[in-house]
């Protein structure tokens, strides 16, 4: 068996360096693939909260009106949501009434003939914000309505 000399056989350097650059090249656009997509990821929609001028609305009889309910929508931060659309429903889901926010985050809405489901006598209207950029905001308990 013929012993080689390592050193002096050069058949495994040849096209070596060419090899390595070209590895080196491949390797650093991979890697600028995966930054520019960690840089360019949307951001996670950010949460939103509703409150209303009042908490609680008594009417008697069968059917009533809620009168003029100021509702503002704002951020986790407390700012305003301008621009957030607003959807409020009576106790029993018949009657409903939507609204956008002004830039203060307030809309301004009124629901009227609202009632509650039969046999009831205590109820909660709901509402529904959606915004872009943010989660949508539901509360099926935001404002409680008592038959007087």
């Amino acid at each position: 068996m013929a012993h080689k000399n390592i050193i002096q056989d050069e058949r495994a350097a040849i096209g070596l360096p060419i090899r390595m650059v070209v590895l080196t090249i491949i390797g650093m656009i991979g890697f600028a693939v995966i930054v520019s997509a960690i840089v360019n990821a949307p951001t996670a929609p950010r949460p939103m909260y509703a409150t209303s001028n009042v908490t609680s609305i008594t009417f008697s009889g069968e059917t009533g009106d809620t009168g003029l309910l100021e509702v503002t929508i704002s951020n986790f931060d407390g700012d305003p949501v301008g621009g957030c659309n607003v959807v409020l429903r009576d106790p029993s889901g018949t009657i409903a009434a939507g609204g956008l926010t002004d830039s203060s985050g307030q809309v301004r809405m009124q629901l009227n003939n609202i009632s509650l489901p039969i046999g009831k006598h205590e109820g909660y209207i709901t509402i529904k914000a959606m915004a872009d950029g943010y989660l949508a905001h539901t509360d099926n308990h935001f404002v409680k309505v008592i038959r007087g």
